[in-house]
């Protein structure tokens, strides 16, 4: 593990450094604050910090004032080292931002002590974070396909409108259902049918561009905002991912089963809502139907 030392004085810098190394870290050595902040900036900055109080120029505690006012989801662990033995001045050092204090002289048993504990806390709070992402991933995607569930996916709808007003582009949305798709249930059984439903998603996301977004609407429903296609563009992609689906073969446990796709497509810009972009999109879906299945239409004609 990476430990930041910030320390102005020669000779305990190198003491530092030389007990770090001996209890199996990696020291990264700086001689002020500015040094220091300068080092914490990095992508792979130390997440452990043993910083000196007083140092030329910025001091310890400013380090610290700065590292709190950085809005970071996973900030270091700081541990404060001075001769200060004031309870004020721990008062002072705590409220700056550091999570501990070492008074000098230190002994070094203690100075272990407390680094280890820096370092159960900063093992816990990326657990932490680790959960949280999780459990953020849970709640915007669909747990059988992995892609946007039907929320995030209006979320996203609202935030790309919002993109093409600022930006003044344009959008188009499509509504994606799969034809006969309760024949497959039936015929092959609901594992089956799972098994169709990821593999198809995947055919979906082989064909759509790093910035296009896909979520399960529903069901046998999915839902593609592609910034930027209208006319030609928009006309070439959506047919793309039609024939995409129309031409694959879906291996599942039951046997290979092949699937169709309706499309309705609307276009939209940055005065365009949520809610008429999808009527469109499901009018047009509906006329897809209508006229015979596995077919792109769009809402402009």
């Amino acid at each position: 593990m990476k430990i930041l030392i910030a320390e102005d004085d020669f000779t305990s810098r190198g003491i530092l450094t030389a007990i770090l190394k001996k209890w199996g870290f990696d020291p990264v050595v700086t001689e002020n604050g500015g040094a220091a902040w300068d080092a914490l900036q990095r992508p792979d900055a130390p997440r452990l910090v043993l910083l000196d109080w007083n140092m030329p120029g910025m001091d310890g505690l400013e380090v610290c004032r700065r590292l709190r006012e950085r809005d970071s989801r996973n900030p270091p662990y700081v541990i404060l080292l001075t001769a200060r033995g004031e309870k004020g001045d721990l008062v002072q050092g705590l409220e700056a931002g550091a999570n501990d204090y070492v008074a000098k002289p230190y002994d070094n048993e203690e100075l272990q002590a407390r680094i280890r504990v820096g370092q159960r806390m900063l093992d816990m709070q990326s657990h932490l974070l680790e959960a949280q992402d999780a459990l953020e991933h849970q709640a915007t995607h669909d747990f059988l396909t992995g892609i946007f569930n039907r929320r995030a996916i209006l979320d996203r709808l609202a935030q790309e409108i919002s993109r093409a007003k600022r930006e003044n582009t344009s959008l188009s949305i499509g509504m994606c259902d799969i034809d006969h798709f309760k024949n497959i249930n039936d015929a092959y059984g609901h594992q089956a049918g799972d098994e169709a439903l990821v593999i198809f998603t995947r055919c979906l996301q082989s064909r759509l561009r790093d910035y296009d977004s896909l979520g399960r609407y529903g069901g046998e429903e999915f839902f593609v905002i592609a910034p930027g296609s209208v006319g030609h563009s928009g006309e070439s992609l959506y047919e793309r991912l039609r024939a995409e689906v129309a031409e694959a073969e879906i291996p599942t446990k039951a046997g290979m089963v092949s699937l169709t796709v309706s499309i309705g497509v609307a276009p939209g810009t940055g005065q365009s809502t949520v809610d008429a972009l999808i009527a469109a999109a499901d009018a047009a879906l509906y006329q897809a139907k209508a006229e015979g299945r596995n077919r792109v239409v769009y809402a402009s004609r």
